[in-house]
């Protein structure tokens, strides 16, 4: 079946982590082939992206501790920077991506999560990052972007302690933004990534550069950010026809993006 299994259901992709036999766990060959089929999916049309794991046990349960093993440090660093090229092809795809959480999400499971825009979890999951109990930190972008969500205290504590958070304590941190029964997540995501796919391609984007380019920043240093997308929208015939229909108090025409 391959390591990723991938389908579109009209504008919206998801990319299943399939490797079931260890919990979906991210070893080297695992890594390159998400890079390679991010950079596929960045040259599609899709308007949203849902990412999940095959089973109903476990998103992915981290990276590969059997192959890091025996690593010596010049293959560490590698594994490393590629598991962060990786995450850094999800976080900016031009599409919102939701992570949509079914079990475990430990180490670069949660690194992974973590570079989603948006993440929904089952009741059965469970969040962590252990890596400091197997003698190596997070090496995936993890803690920082951790800190950014939760805060920096919260996340240095997980990091330093490895204890696992479960689902209820998850959504009350703002890691994840609803829990659903095992059984409704994946559907409770599509109707979310339906949702954004209905909107303007030109202005979803848009604000997602907004947003990634500005958190951790002050508004003194990110001021005007979104001059220029916002001016660039009123290039697209999505903007004319969409604000035509508001003034005519009528639903727009579906959203070309263009």
């Amino acid at each position: 079946m391959g390591l990723l299994l991938y389908e579109e259901k009209g504008h919206v992709g998801i990319l299943t982590i399939n490797r079931p036999e260890a919990l979906n766990a991210l070893n080297s060959a695992l890594i390159d082939a998400l890079s390679v089929k991010l950079d596929e999916i960045s040259a599609t049309t899709i308007r949203c992206l849902i990412v999940t794991g095959t089973g109903e046990k476990s998103f992915v349960a981290g990276a590969d501790i059997s192959e890091m093993k025996d690593m010596n440090p010049e293959e560490a660093e590698a594994f490393s920077a590629a598991g962060n090229v990786a995450m850094e092809k999800v976080e900016r795809l031009h599409m919102p991506v939701i992570a949509a959480v079914n079990g475990f999400a430990l180490g670069g499971g949660l690194e992974l999560a973590l570079a989603c825009d948006i993440r929904l979890c089952s009741e059965n999951a469970m969040f962590g990052l252990p890596e400091v109990g197997l003698g190596i930190p997070p090496g995936y972008g993890g803690v920082q972007r951790l800190a950014r969500i939760i805060g920096i205290a919260k996340a240095k504590e997980l990091a330093f302690t490895t204890d696992r958070i479960k689902a209820p304590e998850a959504l009350a941190l703002g890691l994840v933004s609803a829990v659903y029964p095992l059984g409704e997540l994946m559907d409770a995501a599509m109707q979310m990534a339906d949702k954004i796919a209905s909107n303007s391609p030109m202005g979803v984007w848009a604000a997602k550069v907004v947003a990634n380019s500005s958190v951790g920043l002050p508004l003194t240093k990110t001021a005007g950010l979104e001059v220029p997308l916002f001016g660039e929208c009123f290039n697209t015939n999505d903007q004319k026809q969409a604000m035509t229909a508001f003034l005519e108090k009528r639903k727009p025409e579906p959203f070309m993006g263009k």
